[in-house]
């Protein structure tokens, strides 16, 4: 059986250097995402929302292997885009005002049926809450500038502050703050967590 793994194929997107901040083109990708707003270490919508996103990213993945295609592809990784109405709460760093929407890329062979059978079959079995939340999009960013950042979430200030200067010298900043997660944050040290720090620029 054909095993696609989609993160290394998209290394430079998903596996970006630590050391310098550098300009990627996005193509657009298919996305199952979640919206919400709060405190993402408190908020029960955050959580419930990352728990129907893998649940059913994880149905499709088997469907898929079962399926007519027979293809065995690994789930990518949760990536959130943030912001706030009022870009001070972001800075102030007031998590109760932050705006989200959780997602994670689905790979472009699958069929947008398959994922709405996976939707069907996931509020059958265990009606998450989320679940009635859950939309596919498609989703394009185009120019933007990344880096990857390696420690707690509290510490990413410098990192994405380096993001902004890169942006700043260049063009200007544009879209939403982006992050992909690429650690299991259950398991793995928080000084050893790999996140994406992303942001469109014009």
């Amino acid at each position: 059986m054909e095993k696609i793994d989609l993160k290394e194929e998209l290394k430079h997107l998903y596996q970006p250097s630590a050391k310098e901040v550098v300009q990627v083109e996005v193509p657009t990708f298919n996305f199952l995402m979640v919206d919400g707003e709060g405190d993402p270490n408190t908020s029960p919508a955050y959580a419930e929302a990352v728990e129907a996103l893998f649940s059913v990213s994880y149905t499709v993945k088997f469907m898929v292997k079962k399926g007519e295609q027979k293809l065995d592809y690994a789930v990518m990784p949760l990536e959130g885009l943030w912001w706030a109405d009022d870009m001070s709460a972001f800075v102030a760093n007031n998590k109760a005002k932050w705006k989200w929407a959780m997602m994670i890329m689905q790979p472009s062979f699958v069929a947008s049926r398959v994922i709405a059978s996976a939707i069907a079959e996931v509020r059958k079995k265990k009606n998450l809450p989320a679940i009635s939340k859950l939309r596919l999009e498609t989703f394009s960013e185009g120019r933007c500038a990344q880096i990857l950042h390696i420690g707690p979430f509290s510490e990413e200030g410098p990192t994405i502050q380096r993001v902004h200067e890169f942006i700043d010298a260049r063009t200007g900043i544009t879209g939403k703050h982006h992050e992909i997660y690429l650690s299991d944050i259950r398991r793995a040290d928080p000084k050893k967590w790999k996140t994406v720090i992303r942001q469109p620029m014009h």
